[in-house]
C-alpha cells in the first residue's frame, strides 16, 4: 500500500473523539509505550475535549490531542500523542495549531516532554516550571514508621493535630473550596468525578477543617497519587503515606520541583526519579493559583 505524502497526512480531516474511541486511544497510548489507561481516557473525555486523526490505513487513530478546560481562566492541553508510523510528519503541530485556533484567547497550559519542548516553544509556549516523576514501592522504613504511621503522628504531639481519612459524600464542596485558590480554577466538573475514577480519595482535617486531600487511581501496573493538594509537605506525606497503606501496587506520582521536601521524602521511602517534564504555558506568565499548596496533577494531561 502506497504510503500517504507529508502532504497528505496533514490534510487529514480532525474530529471530535467520545466515548466510543476509548479503545484506539488506549491503542495508540500502547503504541507510543504508554500505559493503555483506557480509565484515564474515559474521564478525560467525559470532561474535557478530545481531537482526533483517524488513520489513513484504517487502523484506529493517528493522532491525539485532549483539551480540558477551566472556565475562561486557562485550558490545560495533553495526551498530544502520534502514532509511530507516522511520527515527525507534521501532525502534532497540525493538532496543536487546531487547538490554539479552536480556543480563541483562552491561555493554555500543559506540560511537556522532553521530545514535545521544541514543538510547544516554536508555537510561542513559554517553560514555567518542571514536575518530577517517581515512582516504585513505598517502603516504610523504620518499624515506627509504617504506612499506618503518617507523617504528622511521628512529630511531637503538639506540632500537628492532622488526621487523613477517606472521602465522604459530603467533602465534595469543600475540596472545591481548598482546591479554588490552590489550583486557581474552578475544578468542579473534574473534582466530581473522582470518587467514581478513583481506587481511593483520602482527605486530611484539622479540627474539622479540610486542608489538604489526594486521590490513587491505577495506571498500567501502578497506582498513580494525583491530585495532591495540601496546607504543607507534612500534610502532603500524611496522605501519600494513607494511601500507600491501601496498595501492594507501586506509586507514581508527577510532583512539582519545587517541593524539594517531598521529593527527598519519597525517595527514602523507596520512589525513584522516572522522567520529568516541563510544565509550559501560553498567554498567562504562569500557572494560576499558590504553588505552594499545590504538590501534584492529577494527570499531566490536565494539570
Amino acid at each position: 500500500m502506497h504510503s500517504p505524502s507529508p502532504r497528505s497526512l496533514v490534510d487529514l480531516p480532525i474530529r471530535r473523539l467520545n466515548r466510543g474511541d476509548l479503545i484506539p486511544c488506549a491503542d495508540l497510548c500502547e503504541d507510543r509505550g504508554w500505559p493503555r489507561d483506557e480509565r484515564r481516557w474515559g474521564l478525560l473525555l467525559s470532561a474535557g475535549t478530545g481531537y482526533g486523526i483517524d488513520a489513513p490505513d484504517g487502523k484506529g487513530l493517528a493522532a491525539t490531542c485532549l483539551t480540558m478546560p477551566y472556565g475562561s481562566d486557562f485550558t490545560a492541553v495533553g495526551m498530544l500523542l502520534v502514532a509511530e508510523r507516522y511520527a515527525r510528519r507534521g501532525l502534532a503541530r497540525r493538532l496543536m495549531r487546531y487547538v490554539m485556533e479552536t480556543v480563541g484567547d483562552t491561555p493554555l497550559a500543559l506540560y511537556a516532554t522532553e521530545q514535545g519542548q521544541p514543538l510547544y516553544e516554536d508555537l510561542g509556549f513559554s517553560s514555567v516550571g518542571r514536575a518530577e516523576r517517581v515512582g516504585g514501592r513505598f517502603a516504610a522504613g523504620s518499624p515506627d514508621d509504617s504506612p499506618s504511621v503518617t507523617a504528622s503522628s511521628m512529630l511531637p504531639p503538639s506540632a500537628s493535630s492532622v488526621t487523613t481519612r477517606p472521602a465522604a459524600a459530603d467533602d465534595l464542596q469543600a475540596m472545591v473550596r481548598l482546591d479554588l485558590p490552590v489550583f486557581g480554577a474552578d475544578r468542579t466538573h473534574l473534582l466530581a468525578r473522582l470518587p467514581a475514577f478513583s481506587d481511593r480519595l483520602q482527605v486530611a482535617e484539622e479540627h474539622g477543617e479540610l486542608v489538604g486531600y489526594a486521590a490513587l487511581w491505577p495506571s498500567g501496573q501502578a497506582e498513580v497519587v494525583g491530585p495532591l493538594i495540601a496546607r504543607d509537605t507534612v500534610t502532603a506525606q500524611d496522605l501519600i503515606a494513607a494511601l500507600a497503606a491501601t496498595t501492594d501496587r507501586p506509586l507514581r506520582a508527577d510532583v512539582d520541583a519545587r517541593h524539594k521536601d517531598l521529593l527527598g521524602w519519597l525517595a527514602e521511602h523507596g520512589l525513584e526519579p522516572l522522567t520529568r517534564t516541563t510544565v509550559m504555558t501560553y498567554g498567562i506568565p504562569d500557572l494560576p493559583g499558590d504553588a505552594a499548596r499545590r504538590f501534584a496533577p492529577l494527570t499531566v494531561a490536565t494539570g
